[in-house]
């Protein structure tokens, strides 16, 4: 079932996971913006959570991948 993420080129998905874990730079990325508002549990607006799944997404299929890398090796 996870094929899939084995064959993704790992250059190209850490590319992707670094700019949107810091995107947008000014004035704070989304990512931290959203697991600030997380932690102080006012994270409640629908857009807000499509927002911190958005960004953190690939970080997690990142980790996923190396995970699974390491393992095999």
């Amino acid at each position: 079932m996870m094929r899939w993420l084995d064959r993704f080129p790992l250059p190209l998905l850490i590319a992707v996971a670094l700019w949107l874990a810091v995107a947008p730079i000014s004035p704070e990325p989304h990512l931290i913006e959203k697991l600030r508002m997380l932690s102080q549990g006012e994270l409640s607006n629908p857009l807000d959570i499509f927002d911190l799944l958005l960004h953190s997404g690939p970080l997690v299929l990142l980790a996923v991948r190396l995970w699974r890398r390491n393992r095999d090796h």
